[in-house]
């Protein structure tokens, strides 16, 4: 059982993990040990998070679905399965206790005078700088 807050926790059952063999250095143990991880979680028909929840993780996480509709988390950090398991229990966990708080709605506001006068002046300076670049065409 993933224990996200006091409230929310997925089950075990919810939770689908599938081996693979890992890429990169481990010597001779690497043809021979599956030790990387999938993590697929069907987050449409689990009961465990609530409805806006799963759409922000939807928006926040879209290249992590697939075709399915399934959460997929992989990991071959470690050379140790037990260790990726863990790893990727972390890296769900992150990504609903980031969807949990809503974004904070963005309040429109205008430039201050400070800053418009400032950005005048570097175009005034910018296109002073210019013209006395021009070829006058005179001796």
């Amino acid at each position: 059982m993933l224990q996200i807050t006091d409230r929310i926790t997925i089950p075990d059952a919810e939770l689908e993990f599938t081996f693979a063999r890992s890429g990169g250095p481990g010597g001779q143990n690497v043809n021979k040990v599956s030790s990387k991880v999938h993590l697929r979680w069907n987050l449409a028909g689990s009961p465990s998070v609530p409805v806006e929840v799963k759409a922000r993780i939807v928006q926040q996480e879209p290249s992590r679905f697939t075709k399915l509709g399934e959460l997929l988390i992989t990991s071959e950090r470690f050379r140790d399965q037990a260790k990726n398991i863990a790893d990727c229990m972390d890296k769900l966990r992150a990504i609903v206790l980031h969807a949990l708080h809503p974004p904070k709605p963005r309040r429109a506001t205008k430039p201050s005078k400070a800053s418009k006068r400032r950005r005048l002046e570097a175009k005034r300076h910018r296109s002073q700088t210019k013209s006395g670049r021009r070829y006058s065409g005179g001796e």
